[in-house]
């Protein structure tokens, strides 16, 4: 009796040693399937895009995130998505995407790259400043973190450049209204418009212009004092600009601009006299 109890008692030890090492295996074989199967949809992806549909494609990258979130061929296929639908003008999906990455990804090494594509996206959306300007903010929101937090990039060289252009559509925007209010006679929010040229894009084209309505409004309204402190600025500043000319017209003929001592950077030139307004 007690042979046959010691008999089953090993009997049981070793079909449940048997059991659990043949488990073992099978969740090995799972884990083995599951990763091949997600390089294989990302290659199929791979494929589709380079035939050139990044729809398809990007529902296929899609599918290796879900296959395997904590691989590093999630958050390529995530990029690669976003680079598709860019490509391809589909802006909407490519944000979707990379504004995704950004929250998912936290300090991926290619941050950077997603910062700058999600910049174009809504860089390449600007028509022009009489539009929405929503896209122009975003652009240049994405455009400055490139040059603040990666600033030795070559994304944050070219966004310095297209910095340049969208200040410039700022500007223009800025000028738009307040021309517009000029011509309706609106004086104080005009005023306000050419105002903020002088103080926030005083290296556009635009410059001169404003300086010289300033000159021309506040004249206009009886602020004599002020006139002049705007001619003085445009004076030394576009001495030969036909807008100087046109300001020191409207000033009578015992205004003489007042001497103060010259310096060659126009950019210095400004601070400096901006504080005869503070």
């Amino acid at each position: 009796m007690f042979i046959k109890f010691i008999f089953l008692f090993l009997s049981i030890i070793i079909l449940s040693f048997s059991c659990s090492k043949k488990e073992e295996k099978i969740t090995i074989l799972k884990e083995k399937n599951l990763e091949t199967q997600m390089i294989e949809v990302y290659n199929q992806a791979m494929d589709e895009f380079e035939k050139g549909d990044v729809i398809f494609a990007g529902k296929k990258f899609s599918e290796v995130e879900l296959l395997y979130p904590q691989s590093k061929w999630a958050s390529r296929a995530v990029l690669m998505s976003a680079y598709g639908y860019f490509s391809q003008g589909y802006y909407s999906n490519a944000i979707n995407d990379l504004e995704r990455f950004l929250v998912k990804y936290k300090n991926h090494p290619q941050s950077d790259y997603a910062y700058y594509l999600l910049a174009l996206c809504h860089y390449d959306q600007i028509i022009d400043e009489k539009k929405d300007m929503n896209e122009i903010i975003k652009a240049k929101k994405y455009f400055e973190i490139l040059i603040n937090e990666y600033p030795t990039t070559v994304y944050a060289k070219d966004s310095e450049y297209k910095m340049k252009y969208i200040t410039e559509i700022m500007a223009s925007k800025e000028m738009y209204l307040a021309r517009y209010y000029l011509q309706r006679e609106k004086w104080i929010p005009s005023i306000k418009r050419f105002k903020n040229i002088v103080n926030h894009y005083d290296t556009t084209i635009y410059i001169e212009e404003a300086l010289h309505r300033l000159v021309e409004l506040h004249y206009k309204i009886g602020l004599v004092n002020e006139a002049e402190k705007y001619a003085l600025l445009l004076g030394y500043n576009y001495e030969s600009s036909l807008w100087y000319e046109a300001s020191y017209r409207i000033l009578n003929s015992d205004y003489r601009p007042k001497k103060v001592e010259s310096i060659n950077e126009k950019k210095t030139i400004l601070k400096r006299f901006k504080n005869l307004f503070k």
